[in-house]
């Protein structure tokens, strides 16, 4: 198998390079942000201990621990590039985000960053294009936009009260692009309470146009590209609706709001008696764990349990998806449905006809001809992409 793949898994970079073992890349800028915070985390280090933290008040409920988390540097998205060998991705830490491209030799260019609210995230560059399609995040919305190769000139080209992600160039035209999209519900107040299903969208940009290519009742249509061909793939789970409210939950909520109540009253205690102390009131459930739950993903918008189906073991010696089957593969061509893989959290086309996918943990390829071949294991992977 002389497949080239980069796949996203758990925040970092990998390549996969025909057979062997995949290798891990680590961005420049990304130690270089957790260097500069290590080195203040040391600098005021004296707050947080002895007269020090006397001296600055450590009684005070503002007077935190200074740099005691961790710098979360992490990779949300990634595309090909133009040029062949080339990577785009996107890089978030807490405070910032930005756009960079890699190239063969593992050379680290910064197009741009910065501390903006909006964040960028489902890359997709294609040779054929000067521009680069995104989804930009922002205030619980997201809408497509495009920029530059050179990360210049972003600029949105959808709108409403929707989120838009995934955009995908169709091949042989230079104006269209698929994205899946969902509508958002909001209270009287404008507060987002529930998403729609996704469905699939087609933009001609050179009509200024969007249209509905495909949706199915129940049904959330994710991350859809188009093949050489005509044919739509996408990801097909069932819709579960998030947020919203009825009798029976505002009922449980008002049953159970004194034990919330009593259990608000006993952490904001134990804060305290952990403050002035150094021990907790408790010590039931172990140590208290830092940063994120690496068992949590955010996939395709969405915050799933990694862990919640993988104890379920997979079949034979597969190792077990991190997603139900409902999470299909699916190729639509001519009116005619075919799942062609389930439990698949990501995948991308290639330039052979064939394409890469993921269960969360392994990548696989599918060729033309249907003949599908494992290509490397690994845990919680968010994104593949094919290079060749």
């Amino acid at each position: 198998m002389s497949s080239k793949v980069a796949y996203l898994a758990q925040g970092r970079l990998h390549f996969l390079n025909g057979g062997g073992a995949a290798r891990s890349w680590e961005s420049r800028f990304g130690q270089t942000v957790r260097d500069r915070a290590q080195e203040i985390q040391q600098r005021h280090s004296w707050k947080d201990g002895g007269r020090g933290a006397q001296f600055m008040g450590r009684s005070l409920l503002w007077a935190g621990k200074v740099g005691a988390e961790p710098v979360t540097v992490r990779i949300s998205s990634l595309t090909r590039g133009r040029a062949a060998d080339e990577i785009l991705y996107a890089l978030e830490t807490s405070e910032v985000c930005g756009l960079f491209r890699m190239r063969a030799d593992g050379e680290e260019q910064r197009l741009f960053h910065g501390n903006e609210q909006r964040r960028i995230q489902h890359l997709c560059a294609r040779g054929d294009r000067d521009r680069v399609a995104c989804a930009v995040l922002h205030e619980g919305a997201a809408h497509v936009a495009l920029m530059s190769a050179d990360g210049s000139e972003l600029s949105e080209v959808t709108e409403g009260d929707s989120v838009d992600l995934a955009p995908s160039w169709v091949p042989g035209s230079a104006t269209e692009l698929v994205f899946q999209s969902a509508g958002i519900g909001r209270d009287r107040q404008g507060m987002p309470v529930t998403y729609g299903a996704s469905v699939i969208q087609k933009l001609d940009l050179a009509k200024g146009e969007v249209t509905l290519l495909h949706e199915e009742r129940g049904q959330d249509l994710l991350g859809p590209q188009v093949g050489a061909d005509g044919s739509l793939y996408f990801i097909r789970r069932p819709y579960r609706t998030v947020g919203g409210g009825s009798f029976f939950r505002s009922l449980l909520d008002f049953i159970l709001f004194p034990a919330r109540l009593l259990y608000a009253l006993f952490q904001y205690l134990n804060f305290f008696t952990a403050r002035y102390t150094g021990r907790p009131l408790t010590t039931a459930g172990g140590p208290e764990r830092k940063g994120a739950d690496a068992r949590q993903m955010l996939i395709w918008g969405n915050l799933i349990e990694a862990d919640g189906v993988a104890r379920d073991g997979g079949l034979g010696d597969e190792p077990p998806a991190i997603v139900p089957p409902s999470w299909q593969l699916v190729r639509r061509q001519g009116g005619r449905a075919e799942v062609l893989a389930t439990g698949v959290v990501s995948f991308d086309l290639d330039g052979s006809g064939g394409l890469v996918y993921s269960n969360g943990s392994a990548v696989y390829h599918r060729d033309a001809s249907g003949r599908a071949e494992r290509l490397c294991t690994g845990e919680h992977i968010e994104q593949v992409v094919a290079l060749s």
